[in-house]
């Protein structure tokens, strides 16, 4: 197995020649299972909210506080919290639902920087594949929290966009917090992609932004309370 290799880049590797007839076959296997071991572990989990934030995230930020709010304030709401289970705003989140005595979850995926599972999470299950993690954090959770990071966070985060505006899922109430971090985002797809038609005036309205972990929680709060509906 090459360095740094993991089971997302070999499954989306180009095969020489027919060899995919010997391997990808049964990577379908590997991926079944991976979907009935998220199934199985979080089915009984009750309402939970999902919170995603940078890995990079030093404990000193002060995003790491507001992480460690969200999570202890979400838990206080009655819902359990599910992050990727990595360090950073992931780790503020499961330490603040631990530290309440919540349920503390971590979803982790196998990356070749990976540091493991964080030692907050109560209920911890590890991935090879991105879209399997990425189904989990959808379909167990009624809401999004998204504090402020990178490339992973962005990714979760228009995809979760992508499912509302797009009728996948309906109800489902999505937070930014830090207006100052995200309005810049979001005046650029107004400005840019609205104004060249490529995107509706109102699919801004889709995410909600708060400045504290009890604006952020309320806003996801009231949304959750709305029975999050899966299109058929």
């Amino acid at each position: 197995m090459p360095a740094g290799s993991t089971a997302d880049s070999r499954l989306l590797e180009t095969p020489p020649s027919s060899g995919f007839t010997h391997t990808d076959p049964w990577r379908v296997m590997r991926i079944q299972s991976e979907f009935v071991q998220g199934f199985d572990a979080l089915a009984d989990i009750g309402p939970a909210i999902s919170v995603f934030g940078s890995a990079r995230t030093k404990p000193e930020s002060r995003h790491y506080r507001t992480g460690m709010d969200i999570g202890r304030l979400l838990v206080e709401a009655g819902v359990a919290v599910i992050t990727g289970g990595g360090p950073g705003s992931m780790e503020a989140a499961n330490r603040g639902a631990s530290e309440a005595g919540g349920l503390s979850i971590g979803l982790g995926i196998e990356l070749p920087f990976e540091q493991g599972m964080n030692q907050w999470v109560s209920l911890g299950v590890d991935f090879r594949y991105f879209f399997a993690r990425k189904t989990m954090f959808v379909k167990y959770a009624q809401g999004f929290v998204v504090l402020p990071g990178g490339l992973g966070t962005l990714d979760e985060l228009f995809e979760a966009m992508v499912l509302v505006q797009t009728n996948k899922v309906t109800q489902f109430p999505i937070v930014l917090v830090d207006t100052e971090f995200w309005s810049p985002l979001l005046d650029w797809i107004r400005n840019t992609m609205v104004a060249e038609g490529l995107v509706s005036p109102g699919d801004t309205d889709i995410v909600q932004l708060a400045d504290s972990p009890e604006d952020a929680v309320a806003l996801v709060m009231a949304g959750e309370a709305g029975t999050k509906v899966a299109a058929g």
